[in-house]
């Protein structure tokens, strides 16, 4: 029996909020399409996420994973590999 390698859960987004120790919020995008009037518009959520080291900073844009419960309401860890920076260009 062969087994097969589990894809996870994963999002984009931009993180809003670092207040906290080693959680940041991440809101997440994603664009949907009225039914009816067949209109696009932006569906957006946000998700605390796991961010060891306090690595990402607000305006950073990331890669989020599903993995375990970390606590009540973190279920998603921060992918460094996949972060992209927001440049801060100084004068």
């Amino acid at each position: 029996m062969e087994t097969k390698p589990s894809l996870k859960q994963t999002f984009t987004g931009t993180v809003v909020k670092t207040a906290m120790t080693d959680t940041a919020t991440v809101r997440v995008d994603r664009y949907v399409k009225n039914a009816k009037y067949k209109k696009y518009f932006t569906r957006s959520k946000k998700y605390l996420v796991h961010n060891p080291g306090n690595v990402a900073q607000v305006g950073d844009t990331v890669t989020i994973v599903a993995t375990r419960p970390i606590s009540k309401l973190k279920s998603f860890i921060i992918d460094v590999t996949k972060t992209v920076s927001a440049g801060k260009e100084t004068e």
